[in-house]
């Protein structure tokens, strides 16, 4: 008997000792899973709203403006070779920094090529960017302010015309969380080509009429106000009208170009470090953030199911199987031309690298191994430029200019460069 009861009491205890370790691990799962599901939402919310400031995220060590020199944190930004912007005091102060003058292990010096405004002197902090110019008027082209009409209200553009009236048009559409300043690096080559260049804004970015909503619909919404630029543009006398997306913005420009309304008048896309797949954009971001997959996964499906608006505020779910041209590659059917660095660290360059291998027939790809996310053109203006101008020969009726680029083949790869 007292072996027996010894025996039975073990087991009991065992067995609600299983219990007790089982209902840790149903807790512990059921934690996890909603860290997982709290992570999600925070991402899909996040990448669906418009951001209202940007960080200033370089610390500065030394300004010395006797010596025309700053010297920064050697973020993967500041030392990169070129002319970039750089903004300072939560965007209250800009200047334009050009050729890294030393380097050390944790810092970099920079000239000092302009200070536009702040006090340069006092700044502590701030961010480099690509801008490089502020407005059109930095160009010396002439230009106008205009409004293209759209669904949702006029929205503001620049119109910088052809210095010889011709029907050729390009239509520059920036990226997320900037505005169409951004597009301004590509004026004078396209100028130069004999385009009229309309630079465009759209719902949310802080210029155009927001949507209803106020978010973003990462393309799959935004191409309307594209359209409607497309109409704007005809209505002035293009004939052949090419668009051009950087980062979002290429999502943007991709779809206005397989569901907008056009009549065969736009004849091509250029594209700056483009979103080809947004699924992998999102994936990326995970990952260099250190989320597990699974919160990739969430993402996607919060902002792709209707009942995900109380999460992100959307109105509509946004179509992500629409916005895959890697998958979608045989719908498409205009000369593309694709720009990426492969050190982009914000927008991966393999779905551009899956896109240009799956429809070689009208995608042509300039990789570089070294500029980072649409700062292309700070780091190479020159080989920027001529592969602009080089794929633009390719389209027909050209501009003497193009054709001149062209047939001096002016597109010679070099390390780190395009061709790399």
């Amino acid at each position: 008997m007292t072996g027996i009861g010894a025996r039975t009491q073990s087991t009991h205890g065992l067995a609600s000792a299983g219990l007790v370790i089982a209902g840790g691990v149903v807790a512990v799962s059921a934690a996890a899973a909603l860290a997982v599901g709290v992570l999600a939402g925070v991402m899909a919310r996040r990448i669906v709203t418009p951001p209202t400031k940007r960080a200033d995220d370089t610390r500065v060590f030394d300004v010395d403006l006797d010596a025309g020199t700053i010297t920064l944190e050697a973020t993967k930004d500041a030392v990169l070779p070129g002319d970039y912007s750089f903004w300072f005091a939560g965007d209250s102060g800009h200047a334009r920094l050009g050729v890294i003058e030393g380097r050390t292990v944790t810092t970099v010096t920079r000239r000092i090529l302009t200070v536009d405004f702040g006090n340069l002197g006092a700044a502590t902090r701030g961010r480099l960017g690509g801008y490089s110019f502020l407005g059109p008027w930095d160009l010396g082209l002439e230009f106008s302010n205009v409004t293209v009409p759209t669904e949702l209200g006029d929205a503001p553009a620049w119109l910088i015309p052809a210095a010889e009236p011709s029907g050729r048009w390009v239509i520059q559409v920036h990226g997320r969380g900037v505005r169409r300043h951004e597009t301004l690096r590509a004026v004078p080559v396209f100028n130069a080509a004999g385009y009229s260049c309309l630079l465009v804004s759209y719902r949310n970015d802080g210029e155009a009429p927001p949507s209803a909503d106020g978010r973003f619909g990462l393309g799959d919404t935004e191409w309307r106000d594209v359209e409607a630029a497309i109409d704007f543009a005809v209505g002035q006398g293009a004939t052949q009208i090419v668009l051009m997306g950087w980062s979002m913005g290429g999502a943007i420009a991709l779809q206005a170009a397989t569901r907008a309304r056009h009549d065969g008048r736009v004849t091509g896309i250029v594209l700056d470090s483009p979103v080809i797949d947004w699924a992998d954009v999102v994936a990326y971001q995970a990952l260099m953030l250190r989320l597990p997959r699974a919160v990739v996964r969430g993402a996607l499906v919060v902002m792709g199911r209707r009942w995900g608006r109380m999460v992100t505020g959307l109105h509509l779910p946004i179509d992500f199987p629409r916005l895959d041209f890697v998958s979608r590659a045989s719908d498409l059917s205009l000369p593309i031309l694709i720009l990426h660095s492969d050190d982009d660290g914000y927008v991966p360059s393999a779905p551009s690298r899956a896109l240009a291998e799956k429809r070689p027939d009208i995608v042509t790809l300039v990789p570089f191994s070294v500029a980072r996310h649409t700062k292309l053109w700070n780091y190479d203006p020159a080989a920027w430029n001529a592969a602009i101008l080089g794929w633009l020969g390719t389209l027909g009726s050209c501009h003497p200019a193009v054709t001149a680029a062209r047939d001096t083949g002016d597109r010679q790869a070099a390390p780190g460069k395009p061709g790399t």
